[in-house]
């Protein structure tokens, strides 16, 4: 007789008979419910990309965070469950004071960046608890230079260069593929990255409901409507 998820997927998490863990898949299908969220490095620094998807013009976009200040070197974007993101990004705030209280220093990106996906994963692991429903991207620059890290609702997480979460992230990936280059600038990095948000949408961007972070060696800055807006502005019209 063929096994199945039943009985496997409720209440606790726990190995299947085929070995697959039903409640991590379905944290992992919030996330492709989430909005798309991107990042990418250019040549000093990294930023994150995030689309609020804006559900009704009686919402106020300012009251939607997606993207999150952690430290002063360190950002966090969202996709997914956006209750499940704020426990991680206070977890987060609170390493980032606990090393500078221990070490009277910044937490190192790549040190942060496994505490949290340690937390995740203790998730996957006992019963009562379910697994966090969000993918974070971790961006930051220290002493061992630029970072960008993907995390996973398991606890897995990896380095790249530019990437995405959410439910485009299988055509920004695409798209950065093709199009990502080392050394670029600023405004080189911007465009690109507003480029393959703009691809995996069905529409146009909502000027409203984009935001940029920019992280480099001066810190964590989030752009002004304005600048954001002239950025999009300058992006070339859509083929109809």
């Amino acid at each position: 007789m063929q096994p199945s998820g039943r009985g496997y997927d409720h209440g606790i998490t726990t190995f299947s008979p085929d070995g697959r863990l039903f409640q991590v898949e379905y944290a992992r299908e919030s996330v492709k419910r989430g909005t798309t969220t991107v990042g990418l490095k250019y040549k000093s620094g990294v930023l994150l990309i995030v689309d609020k998807r804006i559900a009704s013009r009686l919402i106020i976009p300012e009251s939607i965070d997606k993207v999150y200040k952690i430290d002063g070197h360190i950002g966090f974007a969202t996709s997914g469950l956006v209750a499940d993101a704020r426990q991680l990004v206070s977890r987060a705030r609170s390493e980032c004071q606990i090393n500078r209280i221990t070490y009277s220093d910044r937490i190192p990106v790549d040190i942060l960046t496994k505490k949290i996906c340690d937390f995740k994963q203790s998730f996957t692991q006992y019963g009562g608890v379910r697994p966090f429903g969000t993918a974070l991207l971790i961006a930051g620059v220290d002493h061992n230079g630029i970072h960008l890290y993907e995390t996973d609702p398991s606890g897995a997480y990896q380095s790249y260069h530019a990437g995405a979460v959410g439910r485009g992230r299988n055509s920004v990936v695409d798209f950065f593929e093709s199009k990502w280059k080392k050394n670029m600038t600023l405004n080189a990095a911007v465009k690109l990255g507003l480029e393959a948000l703009r691809n995996s949408l069905d529409d146009d961007l909502n000027k409203n409901a984009v935001e940029i972070a920019v992280l480099d060696k001066d810190g964590y800055r989030l752009m002004d409507r304005d600048e954001t807006v002239a950025h999009i502005e300058k992006l070339a019209p859509l083929d109809n």
